[in-house]
């Protein structure tokens, strides 16, 4: 395989490509497309070692996944359903002491359709018990989420891009402003896939199982960690083989599509997260 389009982990845990003059191959990247929800793939020059790059998120500063070489490191940017259009800023800092410094990107407008869904009242309207648990499982997620390692699965991947994790009809998109019994909710953060009851999920890349749990709005749920902040979900699940641990290769499965949670039927919610930050899937998935 040609050492430009392969993403390697070597032995400090950092995702690069050997050196090479050429570019990585277009295959190897997920689709770079500046708006809400979207990528940003940032050049951040050549450097010995590789720089650290941070965005700022409701006052902390995030760490932001960079890959590359010493011939050219690239930051690839997870950007926020909630941003505003307009310019955003990366900070950038040098592993050899070297001057920190702002990359500006602009983030572009995208209008997204919107969806009207009728579940259990009960889903909607959270009792007194129910939102406390709602509230309890969101504070244990939001730590899941800050998930950042050096080292993801400690083999090398092939690319960024990922397979789709069971077939199906996409029973509804990324970004959708979601209207359930008639009250607007957060906008849909995955992709999901019309399944059977039962269908086994695959990985769509090497990683580690950060969470398994049965949660309120998502049923059964899944969290893989590939390796610096890039993080995937997988929802309303029947069945979960898998332990915290427990370190996957791609195309292994390790769970079962359901109907568990907040549904109007079975299918499998595939969520992917950059740098704290839910993006759409479909810019991860071969075109």
């Amino acid at each position: 395989m040609a050492a430009s389009s392969v993403l390697a982990l070597p032995s400090q845990g950092l995702l690069h490509a050997k050196p090479s003059p050429q570019p990585p191959a277009s295959d190897t990247w997920p689709q770079a497309l500046q708006v809400p929800g979207g990528v940003a793939r940032l050049s951040l020059g050549p450097a010995s070692t590789r720089p650290a790059a941070h965005v700022r998120q409701a006052q902390t500063d995030v760490p932001v996944m960079v890959v590359g070489d010493a011939i050219e490191w690239t930051a690839v940017l997870g950007i926020p359903l909630s941003a505003t259009p307009g310019e955003g800023l990366l900070s950038v800092e040098q592993a050899d002491g070297g001057r920190s410094r702002k990359i500006p990107y602009t983030v572009g407008h995208k209008q997204y359709k919107e969806q009207h869904l009728t579940v259990s009242p009960r889903t909607v309207d959270l009792s007194p018990e129910d939102q406390a648990r709602y509230e309890r499982e969101r504070d244990h997620q939001a730590g899941v989420m800050a998930t950042f390692t050096e080292l993801p699965a400690g083999v090398a991947l092939p690319s960024l891009r990922m397979r789709v994790p069971v077939p199906g009809r996409r029973s509804s998109s990324f970004g959708l402003r979601r209207v359930f019994n008639g009250q607007p909710r957060n906008p849909h953060s995955g992709m999901d896939i019309a399944a059977a009851t039962g269908t086994p999920v695959v990985a769509p890349l090497a990683g580690r199982v950060i969470d398994v749990g049965d949660y309120f709005f998502n049923g059964g749920t899944v969290w893989l960690d590939h390796g610096q902040g890039l993080l995937s979900m997988y929802c309303h699940l029947s069945r979960m083989d898998v332990r915290v641990g427990d370190v996957l290769q791609a195309g292994d499965a390790f769970c079962q599509v359901g109907a568990t949670g907040r549904v109007t039927g079975p299918h499998l919610h595939w969520g992917v997260m950059l740098n704290r930050t839910m993006v759409d899937p479909a810019l991860f998935t071969p075109a």
